[in-house]
């Protein structure tokens, strides 16, 4: 963790001079770490939710919530209060860890690996990126999973905008794709 804090800190000037920001306490930063899973098909199987909530729990570093449905939708099949995600938070100290695994560990592993796509941003400077699997991360132990299941990462950050976003994400370590996309 503190390897990765420190590389913020050494970076932050740095920021600050190619975005050209007049005060350093206008540098953009890191404020969360979202990852959540979608689990419609667990609904009816509150193991499968348990297994997937360990899972999540192993890869953050932190115990994770299940979602419940605040209301039932007959189109999906989904009545109020049934199991239908899981998500944790991440801030501080815990943040840094799992990004620094992301980095250096988890997305190495994934197959055929040209980068994370640039398309993710929302107009305010965070991003979101999506997993097909959970085997990426060398917490999750093949034989303990039941169903192999993606998760959406999202990186909430302090920027005002996408290129700030972007550009704070890439002096951080993530690898985004080349090119536009």
């Amino acid at each position: 963790m503190a390897r990765l804090k420190e590389k913020y800190n050494s970076i932050k000037l740095d920021l600050q001079k190619e975005l050209e920001i007049a005060n350093v306490m206008d540098v953009p930063k890191i404020e969360k770490i979202n990852i959540s899973v979608g689990a419609g098909f667990a609904m009816k199987d509150n193991k499968l939710i348990q297994n997937i909530q360990d899972t999540i729990s192993a890869i953050a570093g932190q115990k994770a919530s299940t979602v419940v449905a605040s209301k039932s939708v007959a189109g999906f099949k989904v009545r109020e209060g049934a199991n239908v995600g899981v998500k944790v938070t991440l801030r501080g100290a815990k943040m840094y860890e799992f990004l620094d695994r992301l980095v250096s560990i988890a997305l190495p592993r994934v197959k055929d690996f040209r980068g994370i796509k640039r398309n993710g941003f929302d107009g305010r400077g965070n991003y979101n990126f999506g997993l097909t699997e959970q085997l990426i991360f060398p917490e999750v132990d093949y034989d303990d999973i039941m169903q192999i299941h993606g998760m959406n990462i999202t990186f909430v950050t302090t920027a005002t905008n996408d290129k700030d976003g972007l550009k704070l994400l890439e002096m951080m370590g993530l690898p985004f794709a080349k090119g536009r996309e």
